[in-house]
């Protein structure tokens, strides 16, 4: 495998987040100023070239002058530059020289002679008003030269004069100042690092106390550490986050141990009845002196009832324990509720004892798991029949336009305990003595929470308890069509 610095980019991925921000900083400062000192440089450039440019068509030989010196030097004379008392001080800045038409040249200023171009012949010969370019000296310097047609009596013979300046005018500022602009690049890099090691320091603070916290709660287990979060930017959006993250963590962390600590609470109860019972078998049959046949029936009637218990125990706890997205154990469709609350009646009326239920259902479908929504309807009505046997009117079952009402008329539920009937294990005081195991509405409600609709339980007028179950309707399933019968299908 190769070595992850050897990869593109290795090497800055290997580098602390805080270093990376701090080097990218720098980096872009130093391309920024590298830049802009590109363009000044290349500005200055221009200007000092222009400058001189101008200065060159300013700089003008007297035609007088020229041909005073051309009538006292003959051109094969004035091939090198002028000394002593030939030379002319008021142009000792530049260099002069004219060039005739074959490109023969007579230097009447300066301490150098220029190389002659074809542009320079050009103008001397008229093909060219001007000529700017630059050009060699005798002494390897660069001039900028500028060339133009003689003027006076000796235009007629043709020729031209090239004035010439030194480029060490413009380079000399310009290598200062790229010096300058070198200084303040590389000094706006540091300082660039610098701000930008503080920048990083400041901006990942936030980040290093998620960090110090996500390690605390991990070394230590502590679900109650929280991050003040101060402003609305992404750092505080994800100490928010973090937060509510840890909140939930700790909620369902006690909801686990309520859990645990209710279901051993109410496993205690049919665990030692069961325990006793059996013992009182055992100890029966070790000391050989059976039971009577009628106790013993009896013992054994509410082994099988507390056996039943605990197995009804322990599957609620297992519906409990699944999380909500798997809650309803299987797959979503379009249920008609009618058709599920109708054989939920059936099947209380079987375990009823004789109590009247009656039910008037109107069709009305729903998007729910078939089984659990029928268990939802069995339950509630288990309910309604374990408080309201004492009354012969017995259970009211309703259904109409999408809301199930079973109402029952027994005591009723006292107002300050109706918060409580749909949460685990939680039994009224007057119920205690009554089979359950206080799972069934917990269930109820977490399974018409999936299915999106609400269920509430509320004093019915005249007295008794009726449970309200909501649930938004879905598009009615078309109607089965019979498959056709070929005649060769039907029976003779």
């Amino acid at each position: 495998m190769a070595d992850a610095s050897r990869r593109p980019g290795g090497r800055l991925a290997g580098l602390p987040l805080r270093s990376r921000l701090a080097l990218l900083t720098a980096l872009a400062v130093a391309l920024a100023v590298a830049v802009c000192a590109g363009a000044a440089w290349f500005l200055v450039r221009g200007q000092l070239r222009s400058s001189l440019d101008d200065a060159l068509r300013e700089t003008r030989a007297d035609p007088a002058g020229v041909q005073a010196v051309l009538a006292q030097r003959s051109w094969e004379g004035c091939q090198d530059p002028p000394a002593g008392a030939d030379a002319v001080p008021e142009l000792v800045d530049s260099t002069i020289q004219v060039v005739d038409s074959q490109g023969n040249r007579c230097v009447l200023a300066g301490q150098v002679t220029l190389e002659v171009t074809d542009s320079d012949i050009a103008v001397a010969q008229r093909r060219l008003g001007e000529s700017l370019h630059d050009a060699e000296a005798s002494d390897g310097t660069t001039y900028r030269v500028m060339t133009r047609p003689l003027e006076g009596r000796l235009a007629g013979n043709g020729g031209a004069v090239s004035v010439a300046r030194p480029m060490t005018e413009v380079d000399e500022p310009l290598r200062s100042l790229a010096f300058v602009l070198a200084l303040v690049a590389a000094a706006g890099a540091v300082g660039a690092a610098g701000i930008g090691v503080g920048l990083a320091r400041t901006g990942l603070r936030p980040v290093d106390r998620l960090t110090h916290a996500a390690e605390h709660i991990a070394r230590t287990e502590d679900l109650t550490v929280r991050i003040p979060v101060t402003g609305d930017d992404e750092i505080a959006r994800l100490s928010r986050s973090f937060n509510s993250m840890t909140e939930a963590l700790a909620s369902s962390r006690e909801l686990q141990r309520q859990l645990i600590a209710d279901a051993g609470h109410e496993l205690r109860t049919p665990l030692t009845s069961l325990r006793t019972n059996v013992e009182l078998l055992v100890r029966s049959e070790e000391a050989g002196r059976p039971l009577p046949e009628e106790d013993r029936r009896r013992l054994l009637a509410s082994v099988t009832a507390q056996l039943g218990e605990l197995a009804a125990l322990i599957g609620d706890l297992q519906e409990l324990s699944r999380p909500e997205a798997a809650a309803g154990g299987g797959r979503r469709e379009v249920v008609a509720l009618h058709e599920a609350a109708g054989r939920a009646v059936s099947r209380a009326r079987l375990r009823a004892g004789g109590l009247p239920i009656a039910s008037e259902l109107h069709p009305w479908y729903v998007r729910a798991e078939p089984a659990a929504l029928e268990r939802v309807v069995v339950n509630l009505l288990d309910n309604a029949l374990k408080f309201g046997a004492a009354d012969p009117r017995g259970v009211e079952v309703g259904l109409r336009d999408g809301v199930l009402r079973i109402r029952d008329h027994g005591p009723g539920i006292p107002p300050d305990e109706l918060p409580h009937v749909f949460e685990r294990f939680w039994r009224a005081p007057a119920a205690r003595g009554l089979p359950g195991s206080g799972l069934g509405l917990s269930i109820v409600a977490r399974t018409v929470r999936e299915a999106g609709g609400a269920v509430e339980l509320r004093p019915a007028a005249g007295g008794g308890t009726e449970a309200l179950l909501a649930l938004p309707g879905a598009p009615v399933p078309p109607p089965e069509v019979p498959p056709e019968v070929s005649p060769g299908d039907v029976p003779y």
